[in-house]
């Protein structure tokens, strides 16, 4: 069963690849768009990698070849929040590459004692010393985002430490809750949506993970495709609170109108 769309909002791991691994219905999947000439953007909640890495390393170790322009990651939509925001241009960012360089090139400055913004994404060389800088300056009336609520990130080795455990230490710490950026809030999916173009009931959500990318769609109104090809089993469907539109165990069963 499926109906016709007009474009696609696609997750990347878990649902195209697997921490190293392609999913090869993930791979055939984006064929089919390319091929039918449908519109789609990849919506991530990495911030690990900047667009043009991401499609690069989706070329080099998947042989998916699409424009960086194709890939939407929490890392801009962070960015674009925080313009439109615009209470100021002082940040202190606790994330990798993906998420300072952008940030820092979009025009905002570093300032680790009194920023506007405390920016926190996934850092895999996370220390006490950056966690602290981030309590003190939250402290100090800095406005605490969360790039994403993600807990764990699905690779081939298992569920690892996401972003969304190392924003609640410092949630912990501070006892301010963040603004969160990234799947399954409004502000990443509004954005993705402007850009798209198109109305939200001609667009799809599909992705591997229940509580981003298909409260993604329950949240946002828009419908939303289930494929379980990495963090939600099969045995939690029928537990689930809202049902997705669609589930799928592969995207190869996906019928295009």
């Amino acid at each position: 069963m499926s109906r016709e769309y007009q474009g696609y909002l696609i997750d990347l791991d878990g649902t195209i690849y697997l921490g190293e691994e392609i999913i090869p219905a993930g791979k055939r999947f984006i064929e089919q768009l390319q091929q039918r000439k449908l519109p789609f953007l990849f919506v991530t909640n990495n911030t690990t990698k900047t667009p043009e890495a991401v499609a690069n390393r989706l070329a080099k170790e998947f042989d998916i070849h699409v424009s960086k322009e194709t890939i939407y990651t929490a890392s801009l939509a962070t960015i674009d929040y925080m313009k439109e925001s615009g209470k100021g241009k002082k940040v202190y960012v606790i994330g990798e590459s993906g998420l300072v360089d952008l940030i820092l090139s979009a025009g905002f400055i570093w300032d680790e004692e009194t920023p506007d913004y405390v920016v926190v994404g996934l850092d895999t060389h996370i220390t006490y010393e950056k966690i602290s800088k981030a309590v003190l300056a939250i402290q100090k009336g800095g406005t605490f985002i969360g790039t994403n609520p993600d807990k764990n990130i699905p690779t081939e080795a298992g569920l690892l430490p996401g972003a969304g455990s190392l924003i609640s230490l410092v949630e912990t710490a501070t006892q301010v809750k963040p603004i969160f950026i990234g799947k399954p809030n409004a502000i990443i999916m509004d954005e993705a949506i402007k850009i798209m173009n198109l109305a939200k009931k001609d667009v799809l959500m599909v992705g591997d993970n229940y509580e981003t990318d298909i409260q993604s769609g329950v949240q946002n109104g828009i419908d939303s495709l289930l494929v379980l090809s990495g963090f939600t089993p099969k045995t939690a469907v029928a537990d689930l609170p809202v049902q997705p539109t669609y589930v799928l165990d592969s995207l190869d069963e996906w019928v295009f109108e």
